[in-house]
């Protein structure tokens, strides 16, 4: 078993999310479908991205979720279906104890995915973390200190909004 966490940014633009899903769907060609799992919160973007990419390659999704009312509380309409559908065919659905979705909650989350990983899929720009914590950069750091390989993903034009 090979078990890939992922950490990322929301906010690709519409035209880098289609090669950032390309970029994921050939980094998990790598790996046997039947011994692959993907760990992930997926939220909106690249950890969505990244939940189909698992699903599609044959591996099996673990699903974190940061809190009990993240569901209600931070996914937005636009995100609800694939939300839903994820975690639908999630083999695992993690609930952590936190009531709201918060920096603190955010950062159990991500302890937890770099717990259950061998790997960490980064969809990440290379900028610094910001100092609010719980970022991607953030998440990279960590596991980078914790001795975790790290696989960067951002294709050549991949830009976030704003």
């Amino acid at each position: 078993m090979t078990t890939i966490a992922v950490t990322g940014h929301m906010d690709l633009t519409e035209e880098s999310v289609l090669r950032v899903r390309a970029a994921l769907d050939d980094l998990l060609k790598a790996y046997e479908p039947d011994a692959l799992i993907g760990v992930s919160c997926i939220a909106a973007g690249s950890d969505s991205l990244f939940g189909e990419a698992v699903l599609a390659a044959g591996g099996r999704l673990v699903v974190v979720l940061p809190s009990q009312d993240y569901r209600q509380a931070k996914v937005k309409p636009d995100h609800a279906e694939t939300f839903d559908r994820l975690v639908g065919a999630a083999d695992e659905v993690l609930v952590m104890p936190h009531e709201t979705a918060n920096r603190e909650a955010y950062e159990a989350a991500n302890r937890v995915l770099l717990e259950r990983a061998e790997r960490l899929v980064a969809v990440w720009n290379g900028e610094p973390p910001s100092g609010k914590g719980g970022g991607t950069a953030d998440v990279v750091v960590e596991a980078r200190a914790a001795g975790l390989p790290v696989d960067v993903v951002w294709p050549e034009g991949t830009a976030r909004r704003g």
